[in-house]
């Protein structure tokens, strides 16, 4: 009784600050932000005092921790959590690449490209990726440590403090509160409760390890603690910030001029190194030898791939601002570097495709397997092309240019968002105990409209970027250019309206995800020829694990 008055009395305080921050504010940004975390203190406020079991309600959708078996509770909800930013995420990026195409579709001043963009990039990166990375690395440390989560409280706090994160940034995003940092948009205040949150998930995973049964730490883990870490140091030191007043959305940055470009390209290549490799990596370690029921190809190599990654992605951050005012050494440095990255990631593409040796036939069968495999094959080549782009004579072609949008979405799109969405696929019938997903073949047709919408997507842009890079180097015999801008954006209205279909395309796929995750947890099983003959074995959920390297 006495817990439940304190937690009720905390909560009533936060309503009570909040309220009066929103009254104080010097900004109506800020006063809208602090009525979210006044509502959200209220919901915390009303469960708290009520004490109603929700989760009876919910149906088992949301379930209450059993002691004897593994904590999934805050797994569930992280995959729910995933699908939903997810659809958010791609509808978002789906009408801004309309809006490139035709610009009367800039409604301002909410929502037009410059608020929008911040919008569709933080909700595919941190809520749709943010959400998987947490709910996956939750299940992944609990089967390979064979232990429940360390402070399972905590774990909720993670959970729902993350979704309170996403709400506050995307909402300042369209008020036009905004750093003006890529990939790290949200003001200072944002930025300090992202830094509470990701503490408090480094508690729960470690803690978990600490406690672990099984002696031998699983490769997964090492790459999900290392994103963990290099994420906790890239936000802090990138959002280092003086607030103008402690009541106002403003804030001015620690760093300035081609200091402030270097720091914030440390942390923008590295929230893609680890926040965007090292920790899908982690899926990829975990779940790819799970579904093909095969051990990894090398344990050796997974050991190599790892320490290699995390010593040479760090330092590749400054191939972002060749030909500015960063010193020479320091772009050839951060070229090299992008160079050599070369070799580690795609000896984590050979580990995870040679561990199908013995096991290609369900390539043919399995369309989950087949979208760990194009998602693999993705990783390398993107893996190959950035390296490629970091090239300084290849770079004062494609920088700026449409060619790089191109390669970040065949990355995003191809290896992030299919190691998730097979991720996903693989935990659903676990998480809610079923005996298999709704449809297979749905799954199917989710692989093939993604695939497709990868391929329009990808390749309009990979010509509009070099359309461009061609057409804004192009000099007369007078020495003048011979193309003006409006000249470029009329020629590449047809590669924009193909990125626009290929979008489309991803974004049908991901509504028939939201379909198969549904019906699967109603129950529903959609009568249809077998494309596989492979069933969810509970007695088998522990990863492949080969022995550790000597």
């Amino acid at each position: 009784m006495e817990q439940l008055v304190s937690r009720a009395g905390l909560w009533f305080v936060i309503v009570i600050v909040a309220v009066m921050a929103a009254a104080m504010a010097h900004d109506g940004g800020f006063a809208v932000h602090m009525m979210i975390v006044a509502l959200a203190a209220l919901i915390g406020l009303w469960v708290s005092v009520s004490g109603a079991d929700y989760a009876a309600i919910a149906k088992g959708i949301l379930r209450t921790p059993d002691e004897g078996k593994y904590d999934d509770d805050p797994i569930r909800w992280g995959v729910l959590a995933t699908v939903f930013w997810g659809i958010a995420g791609f509808l978002a990026g789906v009408f801004i690449a309309l809006q490139l195409a035709f610009p009367l579709l800039n409604l301002e001043p909410y929502l037009n490209f410059g608020r929008l963009r911040p919008l569709h990039t933080s909700a595919v990166i941190f809520a749709f990726g943010g959400n998987a990375l947490i709910a996956t690395s939750f299940y992944v440390v609990q089967r390979t440590c064979r232990a429940r989560l360390a402070f399972p409280g905590l774990a909720r706090f993670v959970f729902w403090g993350y979704q309170l994160f996403i709400v506050l940034a995307a909402t300042g995003y369209l008020l036009g509160i905004t750093q003006s940092r890529e990939y790290a948009e949200p003001e200072w205040y944002v930025d300090l409760w992202l830094t509470i949150v990701w503490l408090a998930y480094l508690a729960v995973f470690v803690g978990t390890i600490v406690k672990r049964k099984e002696p031998h730490i699983y490769v997964a883990n090492w790459f999900y603690l290392s994103f963990i870490l290099t994420i906790a140091m890239l936000h802090v030191v990138n959002n280092l910030a003086l607030p103008v007043s402690l009541l106002g959305s403003k804030s001015y940055s620690a760093f300035a001029g081609v200091q402030d470009a270097l720091t914030q390209w440390w942390y923008g290549h590295n929230a893609v190194g680890f926040f965007l490799t090292a920790g899908f990596l982690a899926m990829m370690y975990y779940f790819v030898p799970k579904q093909a029921e095969r051990p990894i190809y090398s344990y050796r190599l997974s050991i190599i791939h790892f320490w290699s990654l995390i010593f040479l992605y760090i330092w590749a951050g400054p191939h972002h601002l060749h030909y500015t005012a960063l010193p020479d050494w320091a772009q050839t440095l951060g070229m090299v570097f992008s160079v050599m990255l070369w070799m580690p990631s795609w000896g984590g593409m050979i580990n995870g495709l040679m561990t199908l040796n013995g096991a290609w036939d369900k390539v043919r069968t399995d369309p989950i397997i087949r979208m760990f495999v194009l998602s693999l094959a993705f990783y390398g080549m993107s893996t190959f092309e950035g390296p490629l782009m970091s090239i300084k004579s290849v770079n004062s072609l494609s920088h700026y240019t449409d060619w790089t949008i191109g390669h970040v979405h065949s990355g995003a799109l191809g290896w992030n968002g299919m190691i998730t969405f097979a991720s996903i696929y693989f935990l659903v019938p676990r998480l809610w105990k079923r005996e298999r997903l709704y449809s297979l073949r749905m799954v199917n047709w989710h692989f093939w409209l993604a695939t497709l919408g990868i391929v329009f997507y990808a390749a309009s842009m990979w010509v509009a970027g070099i359309t461009q890079g061609l057409m804004w180097r192009e000099y007369g015999a007078d020495g003048y250019l011979v193309n003006s801008f409006a000249d470029t954006v009329a020629a590449l209205h047809p590669m924009l309206l193909l990125r626009a279909f290929g979008g489309i395309l991803y974004l049908l796929g991901a509504v028939l995800l939201v379909i198969n995750v549904w019906r699967t947890i109603l129950g529903h099983q959609r009568e249809e020829a077998p494309m596989t003959t492979a069933s969810y074995d509970e007695e088998a959920d522990r990863p492949a694990v080969a022995v550790p390297a000597e």
